[in-house]
């Protein structure tokens, strides 16, 4: 019974996370695309599809937790410790844990990437702002010569 839960619990984690790395496919090659601009961000991408679904299943499927279902606790005096049986209230319950610890890694992970990509991209934001703005300035200061120089003729 406890191969079994493991099993379902690592396919159901498995599931989740490459639905949602489907999901992020594209945002997440748009903001690489949009950041390095290079044929590097492609890799970066399949790496970033590679994490969702490591950090999902290692999230999901909780191998200290299922410990519970076939090895009772030490720390309980021998008289009262139990191994948990595995009812159905149980495979419900592990399945939503799952679930949602499946998400929730996953979610972390996304959010420290959507942060850094932030920040990334400000900083190119910036730069391109910079870049755009010294020809503008060489541009006016050649104009104001030329200006000066026909005033003064």
């Amino acid at each position: 019974m406890f191969l079994t839960l493991l099993a379902v619990t690592l396919l159901l984690a498995a599931i989740v996370s490459w639905l949602v790395s489907r999901a992020f496919y594209r945002p997440i090659g748009s903001i690489l695309d949009r950041i390095i601009a290079d044929s590097i961000s492609d890799a970066w991408r399949r790496y970033m599809k590679f994490a969702i679904l490591v950090v999902g299943v290692s999230s999901g499927v909780r191998i200290d937790e299922l410990e519970r279902y076939i090895t009772a606790p030490q720390w309980a005096e021998a008289d009262k410790a139990r191994i948990i049986a595995l009812t159905p209230e149980r495979w419900l319950l592990e399945v939503y844990r799952t679930i949602i610890e499946t998400l929730q890694g996953i979610a972390w992970m996304l959010l420290a990437f959507f942060v850094i990509a932030l920040l990334a991209y400000v900083v190119v934001r910036l730069s391109e702002m910079k870049r755009t703005a010294t020809p503008r300035a060489e541009e006016s200061g050649v104009e104001t010569r030329l200006a000066a120089a026909v005033r003064s003729e």
